[in-house]
């Protein structure tokens, strides 16, 4: 029969590396998470929601259609209009009015009041842009209004 040996060199009766800080004296240290992890892990989450996000956006994008009026008479169209001609020659209600005489024409409206604007599709921004920064029509609401194209069909 082998017996056991009990000494300095011995085994028995611990556990390898069971308490050893404690035997030594020296204090056990908890390991605490980094929390770098935790923020990298919420930015990919991000990078992936916004990129999903994103593709299902851009193939909704293209099924849009910009909005126009139905096809109205011109007589019809809601009142007060300034309209804008192609050469920048403006109308009010149907009446022409010279540009520097715009402030008188737009004086005689009722207040509150919504302007509605219909330019020529073929006139440059810039005339619509120029018209807007005029002082006189400052205090007005406005509303640009737009015709529907006639099919040559």
């Amino acid at each position: 029969m082998v017996g056991r040996q009990s000494g300095p060199g011995s085994r028995s009766g611990t556990r390898l590396g069971s308490g050893l800080g404690h035997r030594l004296g020296g204090r056990v240290q908890k390991v605490t998470p980094d929390a770098s992890l935790a923020i990298i892990n919420v930015v990919l989450l991000l990078i992936f929601f916004f990129l999903i996000t994103g593709q299902f956006i851009a193939d909704n994008a293209g099924a849009m259609d910009i909005a126009v009026t139905t096809e109205l008479p011109f007589d019809q169209l809601p009142r007060p209009i300034l309209v804008i001609g192609p050469g920048g020659e403006l109308e009010l209600d149907g009446v022409p009015v010279a540009p520097e005489l715009l402030r008188v024409a737009v004086e005689a409206l009722p207040r509150p009041v919504t302007l509605n604007v219909l330019i020529d599709r073929s006139a440059p921004a810039q005339t619509l842009l120029t018209l807007l920064d005029r002082p006189e029509l400052a205090e007005f609401e406005m509303r640009l209004v737009t015709l529907r194209e006639m099919d040559p069909t």
